[in-house]
Formats: C-alpha cells, sequence, structure tokens
C-alpha cells in the first residue's frame, strides 16, 4: 500500500470521527481549542490503536484464512462504507449530537464507535502485509487533525457538511476495497 492509498484511506476512516468532532463543534458557543485537541486526540488515538487490534487478529489467523483475504476485505470494507453512506442519508438525530460532553466516559464511547471501522481495516492490514506501526501512526494523525478540523468547522458552519463527511467516507471504504478485490483477482 502506497502512501496515497494509505492517506486516502486515512481519510476516509477518518470520516466517522470528523462527522462527530462536526457535531461536538456545534455544541460549543465558542470555539476553545483545548476541547478541540481533546476531541481530536481522542479520536486519533482510538484510530489508531483500533487497526493495531484488527492487525494483531489478522495476523494469528492469516494461515487460515489468505486464500480469501481479499474478499474478506471487500465485504468488510464495503460493509463498513455502505453504512457509512445509509447514515449519512439517514434523517434521523445522530446521539452525538445531544451530547456535548467530552468526559472520559462520553468522549470513549464516541471514539470507540467512531473506530470500529479502522479494527476491520486492521485484519485486511495484515493480509496485505501492510507496515502496520507507519500505517497507524499515519492514520492516528490525519485523524487527529481532521477531528480538529471537524470541530472548527462546526463551529463556524454547522450541520452543513455532517452527512457529506460520512458519505465521503463511505464512498472512500467502499472504494478501497474495490480495489483490493479487483489487484487479487
Amino acid at each position: 500500500m502506497n502512501l496515497l492509498e494509505l492517506f486516502i484511506l486515512a481519510v476516509g476512516l477518518s470520516m466517522d470521527a470528523f462527522a462527530v468532532a462536526i457535531s461536538k463543534g456545534l455544541s460549543m458557543k465558542k470555539m476553545s481549542f483545548k476541547n478541540a485537541i481533546i476531541i481530536g486526540l481522542y479520536f486519533g488515538i482510538f484510530q489508531a490503536v483500533m487497526p493495531l487490534i484488527g492487525y494483531c487478529l489478522g495476523t494469528r489467523f492469516e494461515d487460515k484464512i489468505t486464500a480469501f483475504d481479499h474478499w474478506i476485505a471487500f465485504f468488510l470494507l464495503g460493509f463498513i462504507g455502505i453504512n457509512m453512506i445509509r447514515e449519512a442519508l439517514s434523517k434521523e438525530d445522530d446521539e452525538a449530537e445531544e451530547d456535548d460532553s467530552l468526559s472520559f466516559k462520553s468522549m470513549s464511547v464516541l471514539a470507540i464507535a467512531t473506530s470500529i471501522d479502522a479494527l476491520a481495516v486492521g485484519v485486511t492490514f495484515a493480509f496485505l502485509n501492510v507496515n502496520i506501526i507507519p500505517a497507524v501512526s499515519f492514520i492516528g494523525i490525519v485523524t487527529f487533525a481532521l477531528s480538529i478540523l471537524g470541530v472548527k468547522i462546526g463551529n463556524v458552519f454547522g450541520s452543513k457538511y455532517k452527512s457529506k463527511a460520512e458519505l465521503a467516507g463511505g464512498l472512500i471504504l467502499i472504494g478501497m476495497g474495490l480495489k483490493i478485490l479487483l489487484s487479487h483477482l
């Protein structure tokens, strides 16, 4: 996986966190850089740790599933992407919009919820023999930066971009899944 592909994947993975960060920004009456950093750290750290966990699980079972690993990657990324698109097009209020707390419990739950897809990507990294430490570091840094940006955008522009970010993230993940599948067929 080259740097451009990793960047595109990192952006796709970070779109859930970006959307929630926009929601957090919406709830702030005045932009607080300290709070934006806290939000960015939660999302960035979880987005880096989850693919590492997935990678460890994937390498443990790699010898049992290498014949169909590209199909697993395709279906996992496609499923996650479709769910992100479905959420983006949904008219329901997001639970994160109702909770403007930055407590450890609240932020941990949000960070886990937005990084479940990164766990699945970590499994695919094991099958693709990706150099995991630079990859997860890059994903964490991109998510951190985009989360801070999301807080600022949410604070300035409101909820206008939230669903568009989720939609873009879903499309990116589906595209990466298709690329992986087609490169192995």
